[in-house]
């Protein structure tokens, strides 16, 4: 009777503290964890670098000359020498050359907004850095492939498709950086 009580004892306390396998489901014995179901969190290494440059050159000219002479005479009698010239130019010529160039490079963690029918994860994410003042916000959002996922649950930002990268600051140095009331007024009148 005693062995029956301590058998069942164990079982009881064993079925109390089971864990639920619909809940360890998604998670694999063999591979890692990936984000790929909603409320999923993702590590975005933002490496972006972009480079633009146009150059433009054009020239022109023109010129037009229009002549018309007249000499003689009449018996002894010299008529009027008559030299008519006309002369007309036209020249221009322009240039113009323009260079861009950004990077921009950070870690940011995102989560899993929703998995679209193909089995995409749509991603969304944000990050406020305030330092002495300076605010700093980046905002990430896009589609990523489960496959494009790193072992160490990490993608890429341009293995992010549609993706909208945001960046943007306001503090003293900002503020710095704008015109003042007055130069705006003076821009706004002329």
């Amino acid at each position: 009777m005693k062995k029956q009580l301590i058998i069942l004892l164990v079982l009881t306390v064993s079925v109390i503290n089971s864990q639920d396998m619909r809940r360890n489901a998604a998670f694999s014995l063999f591979s890692d964890n990936k984000a790929n179901q909603r409320g999923d969190a993702v590590t975005i290494i933002v490496m972006e670098s972009s480079q633009a440059t146009n150059n433009a050159e054009t020239s022109a000219g023109r010129t037009s000359d229009l002549s018309f002479g007249l000499s003689g005479g009449v018996d002894k009698s010299a008529l009027p020498k008559v030299d008519v010239n006309m002369n007309s130019g036209n020249s221009f010529s322009g240039s113009g050359s323009t260079k861009a160039t950004g990077v921009v490079r950070t870690k940011i963690s995102a989560t899993v907004d929703s998995v679209l029918a193909n089995g995409n994860l749509l991603i969304k994410g944000s990050r406020r850095i305030v330092i002495n003042g300076e605010e700093q916000l980046v905002f990430i959002k896009g589609i990523v492939r489960p496959s494009d996922i790193g072992a160490d649950n990490s993608v890429l930002s341009y293995n992010i498709s549609d993706a909208e990268i945001t960046f943007e600051g306001s503090g003293i140095i900002d503020d710095s950086q704008k015109p003042g009331w007055l130069t705006k007024f003076f821009h706004w009148i002329f």
